[in-house]
């Protein structure tokens, strides 16, 4: 009866865990985009579910107790396993050794080949983080050669829509690792996979830098999202993967701890750059057309005047000039 009533509420939290709605939470998405895992292992609901209670643990109830996953097959055999020994406890000790040892020939193999796709997620997750850095780390290094006032234009000019097109590469690679290909490419699955791209922040940053790579305007202004962006993901790399070596703790550590503890900071920094963006190309969007109306009525009183000249001059002409 003990037994019962301390599962009871564990089996309360995890109806509970599997119940909660995870789509209309934004913490989730981004708690999903931080976890690298290979797609064939993405797509598998067990692994879903996992990954669901555990942020379930993390954000809403911490007193729910998630198990591993590498653990569940030994538990299930370990659980497999009870009955058998019980059943057999009657039986001589020789036969007892027996399905011992045939017991044991399977979870050395299984423990051997486990580790096997152990090394190579994690292999895969490292390519993938090591390629977002590399790429994100680019993009702040051209971004603030646009950005000093000391380049040349040319060189300027051209840095500007090479940090552009870095984020907007980084962007795609994003999405496709945490979205994928559509299910089917016809008009419904295109449809679905499109409306849960589109409100994600990487979509967002590729319509963004799809803009400025696509048009004349070289606004240093419009860097700043791009500039936060790129700080944030270099600085969470480094933390993660660098935190033993010398030199980042003697170089880059404040650097990077500043980062990460004000990104909320960053976040607002971006959205007052975009927010005066959107009100500069306003303006000048405005005074493009006040210039093209301006244009079109000097060239609207050029003809009249011509006109008007031209009449004149022929309405004076000798009579022996005209006909």
């Amino acid at each position: 009866m003990g037994e019962e009533g301390v599962d009871d509420p564990q089996k309360l939290k995890r109806i509970a865990a599997a119940a909660y709605d995870y789509e209309n939470d934004p913490r989730w998405a981004d708690y999903w985009s931080n976890i690298l895992i290979p797609p064939h292992m993405g797509s598998r609901s067990d692994v879903v579910h996992h990954f669901k209670r555990k942020f379930y643990q993390r954000y809403i109830d911490p007193g729910l107790i998630v198990e591993p996953m590498t653990l569940s097959s030994s538990s299930q055999a370990a659980r497999s396993s009870a009955p058998q020994s019980s059943s057999s406890s009657s039986s001589s000790s020789t036969s007892n050794n027996q399905p011992r040892q045939r017991n044991s020939g399977p979870a050395s193999r299984t423990s051997g080949t486990s580790t096997t796709p152990a090394s190579s997620a994690t292999l895969l997750r490292w390519n993938r983080q090591t390629l977002q850095f590399s790429v994100n780390a680019w993009v702040l290094v051209v971004a603030v050669l646009a950005i000093l006032p000391l380049i040349p234009a040319n060189l300027s000019n051209r840095a500007f829509r090479l940090a552009f097109a870095g984020t907007a590469c980084s962007s795609l690679y994003s999405l496709y690792s945490l979205y994928g290909k559509p299910s089917a490419w016809n008009l419904q699955a295109v449809q679905v996979w499109f409306q849960s791209v589109i409100v994600t922040k990487d979509f967002i940053y590729f319509i963004y830098c799809l803009t400025f790579v696509t048009s004349h305007l070289y606004l240093k202004f419009a860097l700043i999202p791009v500039l936060c962006r790129a700080l944030e993901h270099v600085a969470k790399f480094l933390r993660r993967n660098f935190s033993t070596s010398s030199l980042y703790r003697k170089y880059l550590e404040e650097a990077c701890v500043w980062i990460e503890s004000n990104t909320t900071t960053l976040s607002i920094l971006s959205s007052q750059a975009e927010i005066g963006l959107g009100f500069l190309l306003i303006v000048s969007l405005l005074s493009l057309v006040s210039e093209l109306i301006f244009l079109h009525q000097v060239s609207v009183t050029d003809a009249a005047i011509e006109a008007y000249v031209s009449s004149s001059c022929y309405c004076w002409l000798p009579s022996e000039h005209v006909g």
